[in-house]
């Protein structure tokens, strides 16, 4: 697959459109690795995503500097040991030619009082970035933020939540990267291997093209536990794999996707009652989405359809609608419908539910809302996941608490038949446009007759 480059006159408009949004000085930094055990072992590094939103290169201990005529991007100059351990690094000159930036020493940073910045995500970027601006700074989330600081975060939110034609070629790279390790993860699937065996031949996809998972991935027969992390179980007959697996691109945007298919290779009919329960869903959820459509509604849509369908299964008992507003759909279908999508795969959640909710909202405490991790209107060039999901979650559903007065609503003897069902999520990356909206991975098998053939 040829590389996708965004061109440098992207990151020169994102600049110009910020200060146009907010003067003044405003500081990013990339951060630093990370080591793991000592020093010279350290995780892969990744620079900040703001940084590279606006400077477009991912470089370690830098710093982007945007005011106007003084933007310039600092870095540390390489140093004699760097071909010997590294390779040769280019120079501040080459540099700044190929990003088509000023490029300084890090040494000549000296930020103005008044520079807007905005918190790092981990200590050791946060003491890096105190060190630079001679002041206080924490390793927090967005909405602590006053003065500058939340004027800058508030204008990042703005640029970063409509996709610009760059962003969306690269959202569409990572689809496609994420579309190919899907199917390796199907070929790869058969009763007798482990989750590691079908994770890898997915990961081997990515780390053939030269990008990484946007995320860790979650390949499990467990689809409910929703943020599986182990991979040594064996695949047998009868179980359902979920896999949760998306690829980042080399400029750091992500896919974000989940399918389930039946190990066998064919659904039982208690699993393909509850597949088509979650699929029509989230059909439903994707038709929905159109600008000035709030993210909320497209939430209850799903849920509200979801209810249904556990009536039409014998599972629930009672009014469809009734037993959605009564937090009934949520003991299966527990989290929010999705969340913002970009060069995270939580875009900006750094910044919390400043980012995700438009100013004047917040998070509802009804069952079934209270997660949803994004409650804005809709516009073209938002990407957004759309990803409900079924699931035996056996804690919540043995929990007086959790059940509440519910418990009445549910055949329990029903539910026991759908026992070889534990967790099914269907997830696609949807992007607003201006007639409705486009899916980005709409190319990767969902219907029940695609993923039984393969």
């Amino acid at each position: 697959m040829s590389p996708v480059v965004s061109p440098r006159a992207a990151f020169r408009e994102r600049r110009a459109r910020l200060d146009r949004l907010l003067g003044g000085p405003k500081l990013f930094v990339s951060g630093l690795s990370r080591p793991r055990n000592f020093e010279h072992n350290p995780y892969p590094f990744r620079a900040e995503s703001h940084f590279l939103y606006f400077a477009g290169a991912s470089i370690e201990g830098a710093a982007l500097l945007v005011d106007g005529d003084r933007t310039a991007l600092y870095v540390e100059p390489p140093t004699d040991d760097d071909a010997l351990w590294f390779g040769p690094r280019p120079s501040l000159d080459e540099l700044s030619a190929s990003l088509e930036i000023e490029v300084r020493p890090l040494a000549e940073l000296s930020p103005r009082s008044d520079t807007a910045l905005l918190p790092p995500q981990d200590a050791e970027t946060a003491f890096f970035l105190a060190d630079l601006v001679h002041r206080d700074v924490e390793a927090s989330g967005g909405d602590s933020l006053d003065g500058r600081d939340a004027a800058l975060a508030d204008a990042v939110i703005e640029l970063r939540l409509h996709q610009d034609d760059a962003a969306i070629a690269q959202l569409r790279l990572a689809a496609s990267l994420t579309r190919d390790a899907h199917r390796a993860g199907r070929a790869a699937t058969r009763p007798g291997v482990r989750e590691a065996v079908v994770r890898a031949a997915m990961e081997h996809v990515m780390l053939a093209a030269d990008v990484v998972p946007a995320y860790a991935p979650i390949v499990t027969v467990h689809g409910e536990i929703l943020h599986a992390n182990a991979y040594h179980r064996e695949l047998r007959d009868g179980d359902l794999l979920l896999a949760d697996v998306g690829a980042e691109t080399r400029e750091g945007w992500a896919g974000d996707v989940t399918r389930v298919w039946p190990v066998s290779g064919r659904f039982s009919s208690t699993q393909r009652t509850l597949y088509e329960v979650v699929l029509a869903a989230q059909e439903a959820a994707i038709g929905a989405v159109h600008p000035g459509v709030r993210y909320l509604d497209v939430h209850r849509i799903a849920g509200q359809r979801i209810a249904r369908g556990l009536v039409e299964a014998g599972i629930l008992r009672g009014d469809p609608d009734d037993l959605y507003h009564r937090g009934a759909a949520a003991l299966f279908f527990p989290h929010g419908i999705g969340h913002l999508l970009g060069l995270d795969v939580h875009d900006m959640e750094d910044l919390g539910d400043r980012a995700g909710y438009a100013p004047g909202r917040s998070r509802s405490q009804e069952r079934g809302e209270r997660y949803l991790r994004c409650d804005r209107d809709l516009s073209p060039g938002m990407c957004v996941t759309i990803e409900p999901g079924f699931y035996r979650i056996r804690s919540m559903l043995e929990d007086p608490e959790a059940i509440g007065d519910l418990r009445e609503a549910v055949d329990w003897s029903v539910l026991d038949r759908f026992a070889d069902v534990r967790g099914i999520r269907i997830e696609d990356d949807v992007l607003v446009t201006a007639e409705g909206c486009e899916v980005l991975t709409r190319e990767i098998p969902k219907q029940v007759g695609d993923v039984e053939t393969g």
